[in-house]
């Protein structure tokens, strides 16, 4: 009798799991779509001013209209596509420079190993978004120069990763065996250490999506990012604080 309830309870548990993963990947596939065809599913354009300032949600207008007299809905849609984008921009750039740097420097060693990991250790040793502030500022703001600088302090997570991961590698039977059979060090990394430590740094990459989404965010909204006109869902926030108790 346990067992027969055991197993039924674990059904019903698979049955729910499956479910909320259905309803995860359709939410996920919608929000794609819309910021792939934003600009097509948009009824407006988003920067037009042609509208009255302020109205409330409505059949023309469902999310209103901002104080400048554009649609909201429209700004908001087009904002997505802006924040998702820059946001997977991001994430390739620092994946994809820091796997490099990590694996170049667990494999080769040295002198540029040494160096590089202080550098890492410099960018670590600060809050990150303070760092991204400090030098989004030097930089004059500005979407590209916002993702540059959360590019400059985020690299280093994905480079210790690589770095501990090829060094876990290095020591292991079939590298010698590759070196033994005339590998080069190119051929070693591209055929044997980076096929084994993709797993752990695409994981890192996907759950970095939504924390780089924020911090860009953070940055339009304290103005070091998305310039208006811009739609951006961090400087629409900006501009849109003012109006919480007299136009919500």
């Amino acid at each position: 009798m346990t067992d027969s309830v055991t197993v039924r309870t674990q059904k019903i548990r698979r049955q729910n799991t499956t479910k909320k993963l259905g309803f995860f990947v359709l939410l996920t596939v919608c929000l794609m779509i819309a910021v792939i065809f934003a600009e097509q599913i948009c009824p407006y354009d988003p920067n037009a001013q042609i509208f009255s300032t302020l109205e409330p949600p409505s059949a023309l207008h469902p999310a209103g209209t901002d104080r400048f007299g554009r649609d909201m809905l429209s700004r908001i849609l087009v904002g997505l596509q802006t924040s998702v984008l820059s946001t997977l921009t991001l994430v390739a750039i620092i994946t994809a420079v820091g796997t490099v740097i990590g694996i170049l420097c667990g494999h080769l060693g040295g002198i540029a190993d040494s160096l590089m990991m202080r550098v890492s250790d410099v960018c670590l040793a600060f809050p990150g978004l303070v760092f991204a502030l400090a030098i989004a500022a030097l930089l004059n703001g500005g979407l590209q120069n916002a993702i540059i600088a959360l590019a400059v302090i985020s690299w280093p997570k994905y480079a210790r990763i690589a770095r501990s991961q090829t060094l876990a590698l290095k020591s292991t039977d079939y590298i010698a065996a590759a070196r033994l059979a005339g590998d080069t060090s190119s051929q070693i990394i591209a055929r044997h250490i980076l096929p084994n430590i993709a797993g752990p740094i695409l994981v890192t990459a996907m759950l970095d999506i939504g924390t780089m989404m924020m911090e860009l965010a953070g940055l339009s909204f304290l103005g070091l990012g998305a310039m208006p006109p811009t739609a951006e869902l961090g400087n629409m926030m900006s501009g849109g604080r003012s109006m919480l108790q007299t136009y919500p």
